[in-house]
């Protein structure tokens, strides 16, 4: 068994694509693929199972990830005790869902690209409720969640900034031109909101059985930006974040309606492994999201 090609494996189990592994290790897609094989007969498990396209960790294979991060994380900070720290170089792998990914971590991936050039960036989108289990697993490094504020034992957790979630819909909606609304003004109203399980439909559920309406008529969708879209046509109304749709109320395409969803506070979180060794490359990222988040919060 090889160091190298411990380390591959890792990178595959984080893209879970061989070639994109390839491209980060700088290796030809069959020398991955190889590597992976030959450590798979040393082993005599699977570690990977081919589902047609799509590549996934079995069990073996997610168990001897959570002990072999512990080996390549100790080597890596072996590497940083003689090394000049001043030019980072490394693997970074970084999730959050679809939202973030697309509206609060670009500037935080720009800035700290612009200072460690050397070190090769991993993002990946994961749905919310699989963004924990990544850390525990060793799949990522830190991951960002929006959801209510988070406990762990096992997790540091790190809130940057409170999020406004609201109503919206197309200006030519009914209520959309009303200066007031009552519970009753939603009955009937077809309302645009994540599948179940999400945190976010959670979250409005639970503020509207508290408000006492219990027969809602939904369209439900695994993207914040098929919800936005369709509230854009007028097909419903849309339950999402400000960030989501800043953009398209200053075009004047939606519109927030008058209503205020109550007990509702929600925060773009930062979070790792408590148990997980901190190499300068992790610090210099978490130091770096504070900085941008430090910025956005007070634009």
């Amino acid at each position: 068994m090889e160091l190298r090609q411990l380390n591959t494996f890792r990178t595959v189990a984080s893209t879970l694509n061989f070639s994109r592994a390839a491209e980060v290790l700088n290796y030809v897609p069959s020398n991955v693929t190889m590597q992976i094989k030959a450590l798979e007969d040393e082993l005599g498990v699977r570690l990977f199972d081919r589902l047609g396209k799509q590549l996934v960790l079995t069990t073996a294979g997610q168990r001897f990830l959570t002990h072999i991060e512990g080996v390549l994380n100790q080597l890596d900070e072996a590497r940083s005790v003689v090394h000049n720290n001043e030019s980072l170089s490394g693997i970074l792998t970084i999730s959050a869902n679809e939202v973030l990914c697309a509206y609060r971590l670009p500037a935080v991936f720009q800035r700290f690209r612009s200072r460690h050039p050397g070190v090769r960036l991993i993002f990946r989108s994961v749905p919310n409720q699989e963004l924990k289990q990544s850390l525990f697993d060793g799949t990522a490094d830190v991951v960002f969640m929006l959801d209510e504020p988070i406990r762990s034992s096992g997790l540091a957790v790190e809130p940057m900034l409170e999020e406004t979630f609201r109503l919206f819909a197309a200006p030519d909606h009914p209520l959309a031109q009303r200066t007031e609304l009552q519970l009753e003004d939603f009955h009937g109203e077809v309302f645009l909101t994540n599948e179940k399980g999400c945190p976010y439909r959670t979250m409005f559920d639970r503020s509207f059985e508290k408000e006492g309406i219990d027969s809602i008529t939904y369209l439900e969708f695994q993207s914040a930006e098929a919800i936005k879209q369709c509230a854009v046509t007028g097909i419903g109304i849309a339950f999402l974040p400000e960030i989501v749709v800043e953009a398209e109320v200053e075009r004047g395409e939606l519109v927030a309606l008058p209503w205020q969803i109550p007990d509702l506070h929600v925060y773009t979180q930062m979070l790792w492994h408590k148990d997980k060794w901190l190499s300068p490359i992790i610090l210099s990222f978490i130091e770096t999201a504070r900085e941008v988040m430090a910025i956005e919060e007070e634009s």
